[in-house]
């Protein structure tokens, strides 16, 4: 399911949004800057939801310094500021869309689907990485047209590698998303999965090109 950072103070707010996605996505909620740099900078979300007024740390400081630190998650800024020159402000720190208060929830959904299809996350039931092909909606993996079994996180972590394909992604990284961070398992999971994953696809595109990167976790080199 698709992972969402949402940073917004207002409770009542924060909890529509919520409960509106809640049949599309997985929503974390939190509710000052501070809070919500430190979620985004784990880096397990598609998407951030980012409020401008903020107590702790705004929005505006929040984006700067997600970008300086060469986060690219995309940030869909929602505010009541609605002058050009703080749209314009915006844009430059590296928002990737902007949504004045008050707004439609079903306008908010589809902007949120706007910006996930421009980032490959989003309106492709089937992911294709050479000779491998998954289909999200059935769950089922295939090889050469032929269906290999990857059953419950041996597929997510499948699918959490082809939708990032070239970004080094640490263990930690790969066990929040995954996992998540209230597992009760260790993250040596991890690397029994992605052993799981190589045998089952031994021989693959996918086999010969994820990369283990010793001490820190794993990349998965763009087909050629």
């Amino acid at each position: 399911m698709i992972k969402i950072l949402l940073v917004e103070d207002d409770l009542s707010l924060s909890n529509s949004v919520f409960d509106f996605l809640d049949d599309f996505a997985d929503v974390m909620q939190v509710f000052d800057g501070d809070e919500g740099l430190y979620e985004a900078e784990s880096g397990v979300y598609d998407l951030i939801l980012l409020d401008l007024m903020l107590p702790e740390k705004d929005g505006f400081q929040v984006l700067k310094e997600l970008r300086e630190k060469g986060i690219t998650t995309p940030v869909l800024i929602t505010t009541a500021k609605e002058s050009l020159d703080d749209k314009g402000h915006g844009f430059e720190l590296g928002a990737d869309d902007y949504l004045t208060k008050p707004f439609y929830l079903e306008e908010l959904k589809m902007r949120i689907q706007a910006l996930l299809k421009r980032a490959g996350k989003f309106n492709e039931n089937t992911l294709s990485y050479g000779d491998v092909s998954v289909d999200l909606s059935t769950n089922s993996t295939l090889v050469n047209g032929v269906e290999v079994e990857l059953l419950g996180k041996e597929f997510d972590l499948l699918v959490y590698f082809l939708q990032n394909q070239n970004v080094i992604l640490p263990k930690t990284q790969i066990f929040d998303r995954i996992w998540g961070f209230d597992s009760d398992t260790t993250i040596s999971v991890v690397e029994v999965y992605v052993s799981k994953i190589r045998k089952k696809l031994k021989g693959t595109a996918f086999g010969e090109n994820l990369q283990t990167l010793r001490s820190v976790g794993y990349i998965l080199k763009n087909v050629e």
